[in-house]
C-alpha cells in the first residue's frame, strides 16, 4: 500500500530567550534597504531644513553689536549672547506702527495680518476650489480645456503673479476701470488687504480644486444613483455623500493651504512693497528685520513663525484629522487581523496535529 509522504514544513526558529519567534523569509534585509532608499532623501531634508532650522534657532539667541565700544573706542562689531531676550523683547513692544487694527507694535500687527489674510484665503479658496472641482468632475464637452484653464494660474509662479496683479490694481489700471471708482490698492490702505485677498485666491484656490477632484473620482457612481432612486436633491447629495465622503482629502487640501498661506511673503512682497503695514506678513517683517542687519530679532520672529505653523498643523491633525500620511485606517487594520479566520495552512496543520493527538 502506497504511503503518503508529507512534505517538511518550515520549523519557527528559536532564539536564546527560549520564545518561538515565526521567521518571515520576505522581510529579510527589507528594512536595511528601505534606509539604503530613504537616506538620499533624509539627507537633502537635513541640509535643506534641518541645518536652516538649526542657525536660526542658534541665531535667535544673539544679537548684533552696535555703538562704539567703550574700551577701545572704535565701532563695536561681532555678536552678543542676549538667551531669551529677543523672545521677551517681542512682548515687551516698543515698534508701534499704524496699520488695520489700530496703533499697536509691529511684531503684533504682523502676526494679525498673517492670520486674517491666511483665514479669509483660505476659506474663498476652499469655497471657489470645491466649485471648480464639482465642475470638473462633470462629463461634459470641452472638459479638458476647463481643466486646464482653471489650472493654469496655480502653475503662473507667485511672483509674476504679484507683478501682474500689481498692473491690474495699479490707479490708472484695469479694476478701477472696471468699478469706476479710483482706489489706492497698491498704497497702505484697507483696500490693499483685499487686493492680497483676491490676488491668492485667483491663483491657489485651484490648488484646492485639484485634490477635491481627485477625491471626488473615488466617490462610485451608483452611490449617487441610489440617492436619486429614492428621491435625494442634489443639495442633499452634496451634503449627505459628496462633502463626507471627500472630506479627508479636502481636509488635507485645507492644511497645505493654510500652512503656505501663513508663510507669504513674495505675493504682498512683490505685489504691494515693503514697509505697508497693513499687509506686512511675519515673513516679511522678519526679512526687514534681517536686511537691517538684526539677525538675532529676525531669527527670533522666524522661529516664532515656525512655532505658530507647527501649532496650527498639530491641530489640524489631532482636532479635525487631517490623514497627511495615509495611515488613518491602520489601527483597524490591526484589530481586524486578529479577529480574521485562520488561513487554510494552519486549519491543516490543526487538523493534522489534532488527529495524531487523538490517535495516541
Amino acid at each position: 500500500m502506497a504511503t503518503a509522504t508529507a512534505e517538511p514544513r518550515s520549523v519557527p526558529a528559536t532564539e536564546g530567550d527560549g520564545h518561538k519567534h515565526k521567521k518571515n523569509a520576505l522581510s529579510d534585509g527589507q528594512g536595511r534597504l528601505a534606509w539604503i532608499l530613504l537616506a538620499p532623501t533624509l539627507i537633502v531634508i537635513l541640509v535643506v531644513a534641518g541645518i536652516p532650522v538649526i542657525m536660526s534657532l542658534r541665531e535667535s539667541l544673539f544679537q548684533t553689536n552696535t555703538g562704539v565700544d567703550p574700551n577701545t573706542g572704535l565701532i563695536a562689531g561681532g555678536e552678543k549672547f542676549v538667551g531669551l531676550g529677543n523672545y521677551t523683547n517681542i512682548f515687551k513692544g516698543g515698534d508701534i506702527v499704524q496699520g488695520s487694527y489700530g496703533s499697536m507694535d509691529r511684531f503684533w500687527n504682523a502676526f494679525l495680518n498673517t492670520t486674517f489674510i491666511t483665514i479669509v484665503c483660505v476659506i474663498l479658496e476652499t469655497v471657489i476650489g470645491v466649485a471648480m472641482a464639482l465642475i470638473m468632475a462633470k462629463a461634459f464637452r470641452g472638459r479638458a480645456l476647463v481643466r486646464a484653464g482653471i489650472l493654469v494660474p496655480w502653475a503662473i509662479p507667485t511672483i509674476v503673479s504679484a507683478l501682474m496683479w500689481k498692473l491690474i490694481f495699479d490707479a490708472n489700471g484695469v479694476m478701477n476701470k472696471i468699478i469706476g471708482k479710483q482706489i489706492l490698492w497698491l498704497a497702505d490702505t484697507g483696500a490693499s488687504f483685499w487686493a492680497i485677498v483676491v490676488a491668492d485666491t485667483w491663483k491657489t484656490a485651484a490648488f484646492i480644486g485639484l485634490l477635491t477632484l481627485a477625491g471626488l473620482q473615488t466617490i462610485p457612481a451608483e452611490v449617487y444613483e441610489a440617492a436619486k432612486v429614492d428621491g435625494a436633491t442634489t443639495w442633499q447629495q452634496f451634503v449627505r455623500i459628496t462633502l463626507p465622503m471627500v472630506k479627508p482629502t479636502l481636509v488635507v487640501a485645507v492644511l497645505f493651504r493654510t500652512l503656505d498661506t501663513l508663510r507669504m511673503f513674495d505675493l504682498p512682497y512683490g505685489m504691494i512693497g515693503p514697509g505697508k503695514y497693513r499687509v506686512e506678513t511675519l515673513s516679511i517683517f522678519s526679512y526687514q528685520e534681517a536686511a537691517q542687519t538684526r539677525y538675532g530679532p529676525a531669527a527670533a520672529y522666524a522661529v516664532v513663525l515656525f512655532i505658530y505653523v507647527l501649532l496650527v498643523a498639530f491641530l489640524f491633525v489631532r482636532v479635525l484629522g487631517a490623514d497627511v500620511i495615509g495611515d488613518a485606517d491602520a489601527p483597524k487594520k490591526k484589530r481586524r487581523k486578529k479577529t480574521e479566520p485562520p488561513s487554510e495552512e494552519a486549519a491543516i496543520e490543526t487538523a493534522i496535529g489534532e488527529g495524531i493527538g487523538g490517535a495516541h
